[in-house]
Parts: C-alpha cells; structure tokens; sequence
C-alpha cells in the first residue's frame, strides 16, 4: 500500500521531466515559539537514520498507531495531527516494514542531544586542582603558605603540557609588594612544588579583612606567561597557630569593573564593585609596614638577652630597625630604593637623627641596624620617637614613604609597643607598625 506524502504548504503535482521540489518552509520546518531560539531543524530530523547527524532539541514526539515505523522506497510518512509537522518515527515502533538497521534508537537521540549542548569553549573546560596550607604565626606576625601540588591543569602550550608556577598576591593591597612566587615545573600537567612561601608583618586585623589570591600560570619563554586559573581564600577563616588544608578547584578570575560593568543587564553586582572600589581606595593609602624593636638599657643592667653587654653600660634607648614590608612603589619601575630614619624628639640640638643603609630596587627591604640613644628613664616618658621611611633618588629629592610615632601620646600598635618597652627594662621588644602618609611635625625632606 503506498502512502501519500501530505504537504502543508501547497499541493504539488510530479509531471514528466519535471523534478520533485520542496519549499524552503517545509525544507526547514521552523519552530515559532516565544522564548530562547532554538536549533532549525531539518526535514532529515524526520526520518529514519543509521546514525545520528543533525541535532535534536526536543523530545521525540510518539507516532501515530497504525503508521509504520520505517519507510519502503514506494512508500511515504503521514504528518502528525497536531502540529502539521511530520513527526520522528519513534524506536520499536510495530508496523509494517519495521527493523532495527532503518529504525532510529534512542540512545543514539540521547548522544546527539549531548553533543548538541556541549561545548569546548573555556567556561567549560576543567582548570584543575591546587592543594596547598595556612599557618598564621600570631607571635611572629607571619603568614605562611606551602603550595604542595596541582592535578589536572589545563594544558597550555602546544605538546599538550604546561610550565606551571604559583603566584601569591594579598588583597587589597599593591601587586609587586605583595607578590609571592614559586619556582617553575617543566612539562607538566600535575606539577609537585612542596615549597613554603612566607608574608612578613602580617597582623591580626590583616588576617581579618584581606584575602589571599592563589593564582596558577604557566611560563612562557618568548611570549608573556599565561594565566590558567586561581582561587582566593579569606583569611579570616585561618585559625592563629592552626594549619587549615586546602584542596580546591582552580576558577577564572572575577570580572573587573568596566564602564559598561553598571549597565542594567549588571545591576545585580553593583554592590560587589562598590565594596570593591573601597577595597582599591583603602590599598592606595596603605604605605607598607615597618618591624622595630625597642630596648631600654640600664646602667646597672650586665647585658641584654642576647648575652650581649650593654651599651657601655649607660642609660639609653636602643632602637633596632628590622626589615620593612609591602613598602609602596615610588619609582617608575614598581620598587624603591628605600631607607629608615630615625629621631627622638624634641630634638634641640638637632643630633638625634640616625639613618640605615639604602637597600636598592626593593618592596621588602631588611636592613637589621640598631641605634642608640643616651637619655634617662625619666626623660624618657617626654620623648617621641619618629621613625619614618624614604625612597632615595638620585639628583632631586628622596620621597617620603611613610612613617610611625612612638611616645605616650600615641595611640594603637604604636602605644601599647611604647609601653611595654618602658615596663619591661632590659628586654627588647619587637612589634610591626603600620606606616602612616603623614606624621604631626614631621620633616618631609631629607
């Protein structure tokens, strides 16, 4: 029995010479439909295949009973009643005709739909595991980081390998003074590093309101390196003298905020980038910090701690300037050459001035040099100590970096480090400061 092919457009007549036609329309069969647009199907879509090479996007529709489920070369297929569309012959279908080789099985829809929806684009694609630990030192006001390895980094150069490196940044807070770096696995795309990286002057406030941005990249020798992906972590969740172990997903970065990052379609992060641009505001005015030790020497006492005799045996203040951390950058190329400062004042006489070696080229300058003050304990309690931190150039004026005020008018950090010196005779005592922009006083040329 042959089966008349039903069209919906307009009916057509096969005459002698002439070749059978179809429309566009029917050739295309297009879904109209509010909502997402949707892949055009084609009249292939509607018959039987041995494997699937077109795209479905919607489940098989049943055939109508008493049709065949497969097609003879004589015969036709009748368009469904509903939509006037003709309608996927469904698998197992009974009828005439009927067999597994013309048939279209449903796995085989299932696998087309797969491959239909996925994608190889970047957004998709797995970029791999870091595992690494948090230590907070509280006594020593570092924060230490051991990245131990990577598994399954997405490839990155042409050998289907990757260079891979781990880049440590605090945020917020400028990117060269706060960069940390590991060392660079060849060929690789389960780098092994077990390597501890180590932030000095980090503070208990710190630990509350920054974050630590864990960034993967691969190195690349005659290009610029490639980021592969990262992930931050708040520090507020590391407990002090507690290691926390992390084993997480590497995840593209944030957007950043863009003149078109406060249009309508973006409205539901305005609240992010606002938090965001104080973050960035409140890191500019960050000048770095500075680690002192104080010691009040007695006359009387045989020595400090160390076993070290006492400065020949006099009354007097020793001042120990330590190292410097996260310093701003003040020259063109992302570093200083930066320089302490000390004096003790009011200073009459203008003597009390001491100044530490320039160490070049650097955010994160230790110069370890002690100073010594001759001064009575009682005149002690009137004094100020001014410590303040410069960027040498050379031909025109050194620029200020930042400073700190000790005495018993301050306040903070900076109080309770004068305090304890002041109880504690003979001890040195050790605190990091937080630099300031500007100091009551101060003598901002060198």
């Amino acid at each position: 029995m042959n089966l008349i092919l039903s069209l919906t457009t307009s009916s057509m007549t096969v005459r002698k010479g002439k070749k059978l036609t179809i429309s566009i329309q029917e050739h295309m069969a297009i879904d109209v439909c509010p909502g997402p647009i949707r892949p055009i199907r084609q009249i292939s879509a509607y018959f039987p295949r041995l494997s699937p090479t077109s795209s479905i996007s919607e489940p098989l529709s049943p055939n109508p009973a008493g049709f065949p489920s497969a097609l003879s070369p004589g015969g036709g297929a009748s368009m469904a009643s509903s939509g006037g569309l003709l309608s996927p012959v469904l698998p197992g279908a009974t009828g005439g005709g009927g067999g597994g080789g013309g048939t279209l099985s449903l796995m085989s829809s299932v696998d087309t739909s797969i491959e239909v929806d996925s994608c190889d684009s970047d957004d998709s694609t797995s970029l791999g595991t870091l595992e690494f630990d948090l230590l907070y030192e509280r006594a020593a006001s570092s924060l230490h980081c051991t990245v131990i390895r990577a598994k399954g980094l997405k490839p990155m150069d042409f050998n289907g390998l990757a260079d891979p490196y781990v880049k440590l940044h605090l945020l917020p807070g400028a990117c060269k003074a706060n960069k940390l770096k590991t060392k660079i696995v060849r060929n690789t795309l389960n780098p092994v590093w077990n390597e501890t990286l180590t932030y000095c002057g980090i503070t208990e406030e710190d630990m509350y309101r920054k974050t630590l941005r864990v960034s993967v990249c691969d190195e690349d020798k005659l290009t610029h390196n490639e980021f592969i992906g990262e992930s931050r972590v708040a520090l507020r969740r590391v407990k002090p003298d507690q290691t926390k172990h992390y084993n997480i997903c590497l995840e593209h970065p944030p957007p950043l905020p863009s003149p078109s990052a406060m249009s309508a379609a973006l409205r539901g992060i305005s609240c992010y980038l606002k938090e965001w641009e104080s973050e960035q505001q409140r890191s500019l005015e960050e000048r770095g910090r500075l680690l002192l030790s104080l010691q009040f020497l007695c006359a009387s006492s045989e020595g400090d701690n160390d076993g070290q005799p006492a400065e020949g045996r006099r009354n007097g203040l020793c001042v120990g300037v330590r190292r410097c951390a996260h310093l701003a950058a003040m020259d063109v190329n992302g570093f200083s050459d930066p320089y302490v400062k000390t004096y003790l004042k009011p200073d009459l006489h203008k003597k009390s001035k001491h100044k530490t070696a320039v160490i070049k080229k650097t955010l994160n300058p230790e110069f370890n040099e002690e100073f010594f003050y001759e001064i009575s304990f009682s005149d002690l309690s009137s004094k100020t100590l001014e410590v303040t931190v410069w960027d040498y150039d050379l031909g025109k004026s050194n620029d200020f970096i930042g400073g700190v005020s000790l005495g018993c008018h301050s306040q903070g950090d900076a109080l309770r480090h004068w305090v304890d010196c002041l109880k504690n005779k003979g001890k040195k005592v050790e605190r990091w400061h937080t630099l300031t922009n500007e100091l009551p006083g101060s003598i901002y040329h060198d």
